[in-house]
């Protein structure tokens, strides 16, 4: 049998199975946390085993993972032992430092994949930090550009538009509402909502919070959204109240108890942007960039 496995899936495997938590591994691996998840969902059906069990709380290896693990670790090496066999013959390779976000989901895999065939010379490294902090490296030169959500005020960077994201609701999948294939805003009235606060994710909350207003009613406010794993543990088994993800993080998250619905009248979307410096030039790894967004549908 012929398994088509990458090392990138070997690499975000190894992190996991170190750190037995997914957010740990993502931080240890400079990226998001749905990059990872989804590169290792990928590897067990490659393999046809599950090599993690998960739950809300915790992480662990299966048998079949612990099995896995040694073997994984030997091809790593080896694979690095044969790139440093021919390190004197290579020449130096554009870097382009581009800050994310969360929440891009399955984007994100997809834009990799398009810029990796737009610039294959190029190396590209992921930097995770809160949005002002990103913007704010894009400005002194510690990062070439960022994804951000929302058309936010920035003085010196530009914003070139990338895709438009739609807003999900997340539900118990014990609540009535969760039997609708799509969910009317106005009928979130009587539930409580669970919203990233303002000082953390402006564009989002402002446009939950105008949606609700569209719709006739003021939310009912919760305890704020944390991680993504957190609220989602307390939403599929506390008690009944609402949160909003977006569709391409959502495809990446089936959890116990909660469904994931698409919403109407209004059908919230949100605006992705890649800022970059308005006094620089676009340079030609950035401008593949921004060609591999516009190929993400």
């Amino acid at each position: 049998m012929r398994w088509d496995v990458e090392l990138r899936q070997l690499r975000y495997f190894l992190a996991v199975a170190e750190e037995l938590h997914f957010g740990r591994a993502a931080e240890r691996l400079h990226i998001v946390q749905p990059a990872v998840s989804q590169q290792v969902r990928r590897l067990e059906r490659e393999l046809g085993v599950e090599l993690f069990g998960r739950t809300t709380r915790s992480v662990s290896l299966t048998e079949a993972g612990q099995r896995f693990l040694p073997h994984a670790r030997a091809v790593l090496a080896a694979a690095d032992r044969a790139a440093d066999s021919v390190t004197e013959f290579c020449t130096s390779r554009s870097l382009l430092r581009l800050g994310t976000s969360e929440g891009l989901g399955d984007r994100l895999d997809g834009l990799l994949a398009a810029f990796a065939r737009l610039a294959p010379e190029a190396q590209l490294e992921l930097v995770h930090a809160p949005t002002a902090q990103r913007l704010q490296r894009v400005r002194d030169g510690s990062l070439d550009a960022t994804i951000v959500r929302g058309d936010q005020p920035a003085p010196g960077l530009d914003f070139t538009p990338l895709w438009t994201d739609e807003v999900w609701v997340a539900l118990p999948a014990s609540h009535p509402l969760a039997e609708a294939e799509v969910v009317a805003f106005a009928d979130l009235a009587g539930l409580p909502a669970r919203l990233s606060p303002p000082e953390r994710n402006r564009p989002l909350y402002e446009l939950v919070v105008s949606s609700c207003r569209e719709a006739g009613f003021e939310p009912v406010l919760g305890k704020d959204f944390t991680t993504a794993q957190d609220t989602l543990g307390t939403l599929g088994f506390g008690r009944p109240h609402w949160t909003v993800f977006y569709r391409a993080h959502a495809n990446l998250l089936p959890v116990p108890g909660v469904v994931f619905r698409p919403l109407r009248d209004p059908s919230p979307r949100m605006p992705t942007f890649l800022a970059t410096p308005a006094e620089r030039r676009v340079t030609p790894e950035v401008a593949a960039l921004i060609e591999a967004a516009r190929t993400i549908e």
